[in-house]
């Protein structure tokens, strides 16, 4: 039996491809396929192909790694291991303040596309974004079987609709749609992939439930083959009909809306904006449950303010990492909704952090899967995939390099305190006193 302090081994199969499904196929599909055919034409579906063929190593990397080395710290942990204890922190915390930006961004997203929907205006997106986020920490802190469960539902529900609205616009698609098939050159093709990238990151995220699999090496190796072909097939399923259609000739954010509005009419509206928000919601419950673990690994080895490693005694949650979040999600929405920031440059500053996440956890895959020849080929693939899209970030890498100088101070005063702690004079025992007395 665990000890009340430890994380819960409750995450099964199902409720891992749920995970790992919600933190893949995020936002990106209600926008992504629009504007890469806006960009591209009919070859972007060459960017999809060749993105959805390398899902699959970019997956499997991950899930290698979660299956040998298990740990809330996920990609950290595996840096660690890799390349010692100041590069994992540090990729640890590049994660870690991702999702306090990411999420509510995401949740703004999902949102608006139900505020749309609705008729809604601009206090009820608020509102409707700050429930979201309230729902994912809800989610963590009654723990990750109750979540699971859950973002089976809602990742059912996902799927479903997609599936549906890809034969609902098989009638519709018309082979003059695909000509002429490079309308803008090859160099918008290669614009395109760059672009498509940002949809198949994720798979670091659900590195840090590792720790709460019940088996993890078939949740995290089976669990994660079955999910990026799910993903992969959606995502080109739903590119394919964008094209065939021409619906992102009507605007290339709302391409999808648009294919499920057309065959429903009025309900089509409510499902589109249910679709977005359950999207973002599911894609919310998978990165706090990643950012409140890795807070309490990092919290737990004193890379982290100790009240982060902080555990729920009724639901064994790290209820110190999710009341951090939670100051994280109020400052975000709070700026926000005074109009101090733009959704435009929240969306800015999470992109170069999460891509150097994720290129730490390649590194190390190269390095701690050397006994296995398919997973050391598979991290150098991911590994220079996500090398060639990082100078695509631009002044996001600003983002990082500030969470570099808050940890270094951070580890200045913490090793102070240390040493301080260290050098202190062992209290005298009462027994002591009397013994030189005598």
């Amino acid at each position: 039996m665990k000890e009340s302090n430890s994380l819960q081994n409750h995450i099964g199969m199902p409720q891992a491809i749920a995970l790992y499904i919600g933190a893949v196929l995020g936002s990106g599909i209600l926008i992504v396929p629009g504007l890469a055919a806006e960009m591209a034409g009919p070859a972007s579906l060459l960017a999809w192909g060749f993105m959805t063929l390398l899902i699959l190593p970019m997956a499997l990397s991950m899930g290698l790694l979660s299956a040998k080395f298990p740990s809330a710290g996920g990609v950290s942990h595996f840096v660690t291991l890799a390349f010692g204890e100041r590069a994992g922190t540090l990729v640890g915390w590049f994660f870690l303040m991702s999702v306090p930006i990411g999420a509510p961004v995401a949740a703004l997203t999902g949102a608006g596309y139900m505020s749309a929907a609705m008729g809604w205006g601009e206090p009820a997106r608020i509102a409707l974004a700050a429930a979201i986020l309230a729902t994912g920490l809800g989610m963590n802190w009654v723990g990750m079987q109750l979540a699971g469960k859950v973002q089976i539902a809602v990742v059912v529900a996902i799927v479903a609709v997609l599936v549906f609205a890809f034969a609902a616009a098989l009638p519709r698609m018309d082979s003059a749609s695909f000509t002429p098939f490079v309308p803008h050159g090859w160099m918008n093709v290669g614009k395109a992939t760059a672009i498509l990238f940002w949809c198949f990151i994720g798979w670091e995220a659900v590195s840090h439930l590792s720790e709460e699999f019940k088996d993890p090496q078939r949740a995290a190796v089976k669990g994660v083959t079955i999910s990026a072909i799910i993903v992969g097939a959606l995502y080109f399923l739903t590119a394919l009909a964008v094209v065939g259609t021409e619906s992102y000739l009507k605007g290339s954010s709302s391409s999808l809306v648009w294919m499920i509005t057309r065959p429903l009419g009025h309900w089509g509206g409510l499902i589109a904006g249910l679709t977005g928000l359950f999207i973002c919601t599911a894609t919310i419950i998978a990165y706090v449950g990643a950012a409140s673990r890795v807070a309490y690994a990092m919290a737990r080895q004193g890379h982290a303010p100790q009240w982060m490693s902080h555990m729920s005694g009724r639901f064994h949650t790290p209820i110190g990492a999710l009341g951090f979040l939670l100051l994280c999600f109020t400052t975000v929405m709070t700026l926000y909704g005074s109009g101090l920031v733009s959704l435009t440059t929240l969306i800015t500053f999470p992109n170069a952090t999460f891509i150097l996440t994720y290129i730490g956890g390649c590194a190390a895959g190269i390095q701690l899967l050397k006994g296995s020849r398919f997973g050391v080929t598979i991290s150098w693939i991911s590994f220079a995939a996500t090398a060639a899209v990082f100078p695509f970030t631009g002044m996001a890498i600003a983002y990082p390099g500030i969470i570099a100088a808050f940890y270094l101070i951070f580890s200045y005063y913490n090793n102070k305190r240390k040493t301080a702690i260290k050098t202190q004079p062992a209290p005298v025992k009462l027994s002591d006193q009397r013994s030189e007395v005598s």
